[in-house]
């Protein structure tokens, strides 16, 4: 794993710098695939959470599913669903009907799976058999003749009333007139009616008998038809009576079957009662005779007033036997999960009714799961807030939020509440979860289950053997092309560095399946029927370019002398750290100078970073703890009295992390000593008060960073990085790096403290403690002698000015 070199440590051997795989385990693997299906890789922590979760039936107990994007959350819970709704009870239907006696409160009522649309067809058909019953049915024989008898009894009044006034007309030589519904009187001689001009041409005596006459007959007119009024009203009512009880007597047996057929239900028995005399009423406001030669326009107009004032509203139709549902919802707004009323607008005001009553993801879900991203509900406190009333009232809410202000006085609803039965899943990450147990007090009452996913497989055998078998079945169902075995070699590789870890695979298996779709892209270039090794490294060298601007940015102005590093020579104060830049999705490492400067003085040790409000919490610690190191190491005997500076240069943005630790503290170590450090080694790696080297992250990054960096200056054999040691298991480097290292022309040096990292820097022994005092020369002596030194210096100073 390491080899010895000239100096005082090993240098790692380029087996060590990527995990080992096996060809012929690989090539087992793929010719004889997994025996079991495979939904999902690993995560049995999660997949335990869940099935505990989805057994519990009591309230609470749903679920927060806990883990970063592409480990296959929503996979492994949606399957875990749909084992199980296949084994709990269809769910029962929900309709609205409308509440005839108040409108605003449409009635929800329950029924079995798949009777909900029975009755919806049921009833569809009974409008049907309306308009084809009415008006029709007032042209039957029997309505017709009861009709004309009303009419005749109102006609005989009015005839009786008018022939004794005609009888007394006649005695007084007037003639009694209908036209148009009007009656009038015209005087008689010699059995002929005078016109204006005869009656002109007649005596004023007879003039005056004769308007004497016709006064005194329309004083007995009047008196004859004094009751015409209510005749009429009688007349009216007879006719009205005749038109309900003709309705009544066409409809009743429409609905008699249906009463029949839902005996058993009380809630449509009570609708199909207020239906009976609603529709009767119905018929005579809209289906009497006199709209009886409308258009079909028309026709199907009032088939559509029908249906939105009597047809159930039926949220979600279900079958016999069907599992219970599984809803993702990926939009979960307060419409969308609670379900909405529509408007509509008529003469300047918004109108609904409860045919515009749409359902949410909560009543699609109702009776089986619900899943949602945690992120997206927490993104409105209405929706959080009425999630939560949901399950604690176990009813689905459904007023609207803002309805006053947004609705303002129009017409509004309040519909019966629906009970809700649902399980419900939130994907959501580590931070949040946390978060939300932190500040809402009700978060764990209604979430007791966690799930939490992991960033890692492990690396066994097994483990290997479905990653394979599960490529290879992709590549065969989706891409429709094959696999081998170097191109696999490459993709757990990938693997193992995604997860960073020689022996963990990365639990993200989305990103496998993404760079093997996008190898299949350059097979299909070279028509090949087969994704070969070439065509997975083209995909990671094609992502690599579409990504690097900005890291090949950086290097050309390393090379330009736009930012000063050294990769050959030697420099006192001043050693190359490894830092690591993320940008979107994708992170490259890269060199910085870290420089230091101690003089005399009594400031100790100032982090210009930190002065500056560039460097963050973990950095400053970092730094802080360089004066303990020191404390503890050096000044036993006397008092640690020095000022230094110590900065990362060219460095304009926030730095945070503690990585730079021991970087940070050999620089000012060669300061306070004047002993060069050799610019050809970067190093990383953070420290404690005791000088131990402590494992960071990006190492593989980092290595390649400083890699490039030399490789574009030309590799010369001395240059290298310094990691810990600890950090040997998670090398996955390229395989530039390891055929530089294999070649002899780059190092990696793994440390376990600070001593073995200084006299790598400077090529000096940094000696042991004996007798309370380092060997002569050591790096230790010379440390000590001078912090000493100025110890007495700024003693004297401060002895001189008292």
């Amino acid at each position: 794993m390491t080899k010895k070199t000239s100096g005082v440590t090993d240098t790692l051997s380029a087996s060590a710098l990527a995990p080992q795989i096996s060809d012929n385990h690989i090539r087992t693997c793929l010719a004889h695939p997994y025996p079991e299906e495979l939904q999902f890789i690993g995560q049995k922590r999660a997949d335990s959470a869940l099935d505990f979760a989805l057994g519990m039936q009591l309230p609470g107990y749903n679920a927060y599913v806990m883990g970063e994007p592409a480990l296959g959350r929503f996979t492994l819970v949606q399957h875990k669903l749909q084992q199980h709704a296949k084994d709990r009870e269809t769910p029962r239907e929900w309709l609205y009907v409308n509440n005839y006696q108040d409108h605003r409160e449409p009635i929800a009522l329950l029924m079995n799976p798949g009777e909900g649309q029975v009755l919806v067809d049921d009833i569809d058909a009974v409008l049907e058999e309306i308009l084809d019953t009415f008006p029709a049915a007032f042209d039957n024989p029997g309505y017709q003749r009861k009709k004309k008898s009303i009419d005749r009894e109102f006609e005989d009044k009015y005839e009786d009333a008018l022939a004794a006034v005609e009888e007394l007309a006649n005695q007084h030589s007037v003639e009694l007139i209908e036209d148009d519904n009007n009656v009038g009187f015209v005087p008689i001689v010699d059995n002929q009616r005078l016109s204006d001009e005869q009656f002109g041409a007649l005596d004023e005596q007879t003039q005056e008998r004769f308007i004497e006459a016709i006064g005194e007959l329309e004083d007995a007119l009047i008196d004859s038809l004094i009751e015409l009024p209510k005749w009429k009203r009688e007349s009216s009512e007879a006719l009205r009576k005749l038109k309900k009880a003709t309705a009544e007597a066409a409809i009743k047996p429409l609905l008699r079957e249906l009463e029949h057929k839902y005996a058993t239900h009380i809630g449509v028995l009570r609708y199909l009662k207020d239906l009976r005399s609603e529709l009767v009423d119905t018929v005579l406001e809209w289906l009497d005779e006199e709209q009886s030669n409308d258009k079909s326009e028309e026709e199907y107009d009032r088939k559509e007033m029908l249906t939105e004032f009597f047809a159930p509203n039926l949220l979600v139709p279900y079958k016999e036997n069907d599992a219970a549902p599984v809803i993702y919802e990926p939009n979960p707004t307060f419409g969308n999960l609670f379900g909405k009323i529509e408007y509509s607008t008529s003469q300047g005001s918004l109108v609904t009714s409860y045919r515009s009553i749409q359902p949410g993801a909560l009543h699609r879900a109702n009776g089986g799961y619900l899943i949602m991203d945690a992120e997206k509900v927490m993104a409105s406190s209405q929706v959080w807030d009425g999630l939560k009333l949901s399950l604690k009232t176990h009813q689905i809410k459904n007023d609207l939020p803002f309805q006053d202000s947004s609705v303002g006085s129009s017409f509004t609803l309040r519909p019966q509440l629906i009970p809700l039965d649902v399980k419900i899943i939130l994907l959501g990450s580590r931070d949040l979860y946390y978060t939300l147990n932190e500040y809402d007090e009700e978060f764990a009452e209604h979430f007791r289950v966690l799930a939490d996913f992991d960033y890692y497989l492990p690396g066994t055998d097994k483990y290997q053997y479905q990653f394979i078998t599960k490529v290879q079945e992709y590549c065969r169902e989706t891409l429709k092309t094959e696999l081998n075995c170097d191109a696999m070699v490459l993709l757990l590789r990938f693997s193992h560095r995604q997860a960073e870890h020689q022996l963990k695979l990365s639990a993200r298996f989305a990103d496998v399946l993404e760079l093997v779709a996008e190898a299949s892209f350059y097979a299909r270039q070279d028509n090949s029927e087969e994704i070969h090794a070439s065509h997975v490294q083209e995909a990671l060298a094609g992502k690599e370019y579409r990504t690097g601007q900005m890291s090949e940015n950086m290097l050309s102005d390393i090379r330009e002398g736009h930012i000063l590093i050294a990769t050959e020579g030697h420099a006192v104060g001043m050693v190359n750290g490894l830092t690591v830049l993320h940008v979107g999705d994708t992170s490259f490492g890269t060199p910085a100078r870290i420089s230091a400067s101690v003089y005399a003085g009594s400031d100790g040790v100032i982090d210009i970073e930190r002065e500056a409000e560039l460097g963050k919490a973990i950095h400053s610690k970092g730094v802080m703890l360089l004066t303990g190191y020191l404390g503890s190491k050096y000044a036993q005997d006397f008092s640690l009295t020095l000022s230094a500076n110590i900065a990362i240069e060219q460095s304009y943005g926030y730095i945070d992390g503690d990585s730079a630790s021991l970087a940070e503290l050999c620089a000012l170590v060669s300061g306070i000593t004047q002993v060069p450090i050799d610019q050809g080694i970067a190093m990383t790696g953070s420290i404690n008060q005791r000088g131990e080297v402590q494992a960071i992250g990006g190492v593989n990054e980092k290595i390649e960073g400083f890699f490039k960096l030399c490789q574009m200056r030309g590799l010369t054999g001395q240059q290298g990085v310094i990691i810990p040691r600890s950090n040997c298991v998670n090398l996955v480097l390229n395989q530039d790096v390891i055929d530089a290292v294999d070649s002899g022309r780059f190092n990696i040096y793994p440390v376990s403290s600070v001593d073995e990292a200084l006299s790598l820097l400077t090529g000096k022994e940094c000696g042991e403690l004996k007798d309370g005092a380092y060997p002569k020369g050591s790096i230790h002596d010379l440390a000590m002698e001078r912090l000493r030194a100025i110890a007495a210096i700024v003693g004297g100073e401060e002895n001189d000015d008292a």
